[in-house]
């Protein structure tokens, strides 16, 4: 032995394990309150902070952090709530509108664009010609096509807007009007048919809108079976048909003028019985809120 001191031979170190002082300068007793105060125990080494129960790092640097981000979000929120983003309402604004180009609605405004389309394919060349028959034929088939789609897309993806409701039967009725109304001009139909399938549609639908403060008068198989046999009709007529087609298109549009005749009384009829109701029902409420 050479009789240097045992704090001698162990270093720095060892001098400060004899003198009680941690390497950071501090006295062991200080760095177990340090420990302490931060809420960590010494991890295996005895140095380095050790997991808690939640599996998540206690240290001074963590701890610190979570008391700082709760206020932080605090304000944040506060700031928040009391002053919306700026553009919120421009950019909701740009959505409402941009909901209305949906594809249910983009298909209603391409059957309103064919309508004036048809006509002029309809009257071209006096009107008689086959080949421009054929093309007038093409662009009806395409609107009454559409006609089946929007409407079901529109419920299905929920696309339903107030411009589709009032675009919708406009264009239904806009459609299957010129078509009769171009046949009836150049005599390949009858102008008492025309009357009865306008008047009736127009008829119906001033009739929705009398009794709808009283509910609303739902579609029907009927009217379904009539809109497609009106459809079917029409198409033979637009056709230059020749030969028993001819004659088979007169019975097609016969069943059609039945059924559209059949189902506009039967929308009267509801019609009634949903007035009625209604009053009905007022009365009682009235009655109610005077006992």
């Amino acid at each position: 032995m050479t009789g240097v001191p045992a704090s001698a031979a162990g270093g720095p170190s060892g001098a400060r394990r004899a003198a009680g002082t941690a390497p950071g300068g501090l006295p062991v007793s200080g760095r177990a309150v340090a420990r302490e105060a931060r809420g960590t125990t010494p991890g295996p080494s005895g140095g380095g902070p050790r997991r808690g129960a939640s599996g998540g790092v206690q240290g001074g640097a963590r701890a610190h952090g979570d008391e700082v981000a709760p206020a932080t979000a605090s304000r944040d929120g506060a700031e928040d709530g009391a002053r919306p983003a700026r553009g919120a309402k421009i950019a909701a604004a740009a959505v409402n509108q941009a909901s209305v180009w949906n594809i249910a609605n983009l298909l209603t405004m391409l059957r309103l664009l064919l309508v004036p389309a048809f006509v002029m394919l309809m009257l071209a060349e006096g009107g008689y010609d086959p080949a421009w028959r054929s093309f007038a034929w093409a662009a009806f088939a395409v609107a009454m096509i559409t006609d089946l789609f929007d409407g079901h897309l529109a419920r299905t993806y929920n696309l339903v807007t107030d411009f589709g409701k009032i675009a919708d039967p406009i264009a239904d009725k806009a459609i299957m009007g010129a078509a009769l109304i171009c046949l009836s001009s150049l005599g390949d139909l009858p102008w008492w048919v025309t009357g009865v399938i306008l008047g009736r549609e127009l008829g119906i639908t001033l009739l929705r809108f009398l009794v709808i403060r009283y509910g609303v008068i739902p579609a029907s198989r009927g009217g379904k079976l009539k809109t497609l046999t009106q459809g079917i009709a029409v198409g033979m007529y637009v056709l230059a048909l020749t030969g028993w087609l001819a004659t088979l298109r007169w019975w097609v549009m016969a069943a059609a003028v039945v059924l559209t005749v059949a189902t506009g009384l039967d929308y009267v009829k509801q019609a009634i019985v949903l007035r009625r109701r209604g009053i009905a029902e007022r009365e009682a409420a009235l009655e109610e809120t005077e006992a």
